[in-house]
């Protein structure tokens, strides 16, 4: 009979028992299979497809970190060490999630909105484009309200929302629509929809390296979503959707479709910022922007204060760095002064009257405005003095000093919104239009140039309209850019058909200051011709009653309600 042979190696620890008892080794084993069984409920399968004990002493709920309590700890670190009674615990069952842990209440604030929108079209200004659906996301605040993005809620028909863990969606009614700061604030007339939660409530202006975390709904899944991050770099924004700049935070956490309008958090759980835009470049990853409390305060308090959204004022003023020495020296200031040039002033602003090209603005409202425009901020930082005036409301006053051929003079400026030429936004109205002749006159904005040349419109769109975006100021507060958009063929515009998008100078030798004023001309006019000047030299004429005759037909072939729009009647 062979001898058994032990391999050479340490001794086993319980050598002496197995050897007494031939039948311990088994009881053993058995035991070991009973604990590993007993500890099944406390063990998760990785990618792999083996089972490891978790040793963080946490758990996932619902998406969310949630720390064991000690108790369960210290159960789990006995059942180890063999030292607890394990068919007890099998026996008694896991325990109910309530001792588990608590979620975080301010991820129940946050929510899911439903948006059918129903933009304008362009193209065809007296019919919309086919209606589409979209979600972001939003979060609850104090007064029965909840706030998310502008964009989300763009030219809605409908808009609803859904609590988290509910399958209930409750319609909602948009109260305010912030374009320039991409802010838009909805309430939920259904008293069930705001039982069982608390709004949130709002922190800091954070630090740079300070943690953030992104809450929303974004693509790739229906539950709520956590990005976390830090804040990379505080300064004034472009915001998007607005076409303005404001202050705004630059974080490295994910910002993705359906973010939108989610809630940033602070370390103390405090709502900090809203998502909503982020950089996609070749050379940057995971850059995204969020709107601050500064901003998002403004909003919340230009709407209790006057009832609806009234926008942030500017100054109406483009200026020049005073960097240069001899460019200093030539305007008068020593070495004790600082600020920048006035170039030229928006004839529609109110200081207009007051202030003068080649002035030398010093301060506003008693804050130093240095040599390249900025400001002091915080401790080691400066930002763009424009911060200053979007902190003020329409119609509030600051007091600008100025240095005018080297002597200072102060000024209390009443402030106003950005009357341009080519305006950003429309206010969620459809297009005006005016139609004669099968000739389509509308008024030009940013939305109509995005329309008709995409995306890229800046680079795209005529240069005579890119300049006129660009450089170009209103001198009267109704003034637009009119142009003649298409011209719906027909026998009596026959060799006019390649017209498009070119701009109406004059009518009858009276220049064109909007599209109101072209329709009352046109419609009341009893003179032989109609004649319209155009950019380039270019020259439209028309027999009037035939003009008139033929608009009725086109109206019908095209099935057009009306040859103007609503607005102009």
């Amino acid at each position: 009979m062979e001898k058994a042979v032990r391999k050479r190696g340490r001794k086993p620890k319980n050598a002496v028992d197995a050897e007494a008892n031939p039948n311990a080794t088994t009881t053993a084993a058995e035991d070991v299979v009973a604990s590993l069984n007993a500890a099944a409920d406390t063990t998760t399968t990785d990618r792999r497809g083996s089972k490891r004990r978790r040793k963080t002493g946490k758990e996932k709920v619902d998406d969310v970190a949630i720390v064991v309590s000690p108790e369960r700890r210290a159960s789990r670190y006995s059942d180890q060490n063999g030292d607890g009674d394990i068919v007890a615990a099998v026996a008694d069952g896991p325990p109910p999630w309530e001792s588990v842990g608590k979620v975080v209440p301010s991820m129940d604030a946050v929510v899911k909105v439903f948006c059918v929108h129903t933009e304008p079209n362009f193209s065809l200004p007296w019919q919309r484009k086919r209606q589409y659906s979209s979600s972001s996301s939003g979060f609850i605040i104090g007064g029965r309200r909840v706030l998310t993005n502008a964009h989300s809620v763009e030219h809605h028909t409908q808009v609803k929302v859904k609590k988290r863990g509910s399958d209930t969606k409750y319609l909602a009614t948009v109260l305010a629509i912030g374009t320039e700061c991409d802010i838009a604030m909805l309430t939920v007339n259904d008293d069930e929809f705001w039982e069982g939660i608390s709004p949130l409530e709002f922190g800091d202006l954070p630090a740079l390296q300070d943690a953030v975390t992104v809450v929303g709904y974004p693509i790739g899944g229906d539950t709520i979503s956590v990005t976390s991050g830090v804040v990379s770099r505080i300064e004034i924004l472009s915001y998007v959707h607005g076409s303005t700049e404001l202050l705004g935070l630059q974080i490295d956490a994910a910002i993705n479709s359906g973010n939108s309008g989610g809630p940033a958090f602070n370390d103390k759980g405090e709502c900090v910022g809203i998502a909503f835009q982020s950089l996609k470049h070749e050379d940057a990853e995971n850059i995204g922007y969020v709107i601050p409390t500064p901003v998002i305060m403004h909003f919340i308090q230009d709407y209790e204060k006057n009832g609806e959204y009234t926008g942030f004022p500017i100054l109406g003023v483009e200026w020049q760095k005073m960097e240069n020495p001899d460019l200093r020296m030539s305007m008068g200031m020593g070495n004790e002064h600082k600020g920048v040039r006035i170039k030229r002033i928006e004839p529609t602003a109110p200081e207009s009257n007051v202030l003068s090209p080649s002035d030398v603005i010093i301060s506003f409202d008693g804050v130093d405005v240095a040599n390249d425009g900025t400001v002091p901020f915080r401790h080691g930082e400066r930002i763009g003095f424009s911060y200053l005036v979007s902190q003020k409301y329409t119609g509030d006053k600051a007091l600008v000093k100025i240095l005018r051929k080297s002597k200072i003079h102060e000024f209390n400026i009443k402030l106003a919104t950005h009357k341009r030429l080519i305006p950003a936004h429309i206010g969620g109205k459809p297009p005006s239009y005016y139609i004669i002749a099968g000739f389509v006159f509308t008024a030009v904005s940013v939305p109509y140039l995005r329309s008709e040349y995409g995306k890229d419109y800046d680079f795209d769109a005529p240069v005579k309209l890119l300049d006129k975006h660009l450089h170009a100021m209103a001198q009267s507060v109704d003034e637009q850019l009119v142009v003649v958009s298409q011209v719906l063929v027909a026998d009596i515009n026959i060799g006019y058909e390649e017209i498009v998008n070119t701009q109406v100078l004059a009518f009858n030798n009276k220049p064109v200051r909007n599209l109101k004023s072209l329709a009352d001309m046109v419609e009341n006019c009893n003179e032989e011709f109609l004649k319209f000047d155009l950019e380039y030299d270019q020259i439209v004429v028309l027999r009037t009653k035939m003009a008139k005759k033929a608009t009725r037909d086109i109206l019908l072939t095209h099935c057009i309600p009306s040859a103007i729009s609503n607005d102009l009647t």
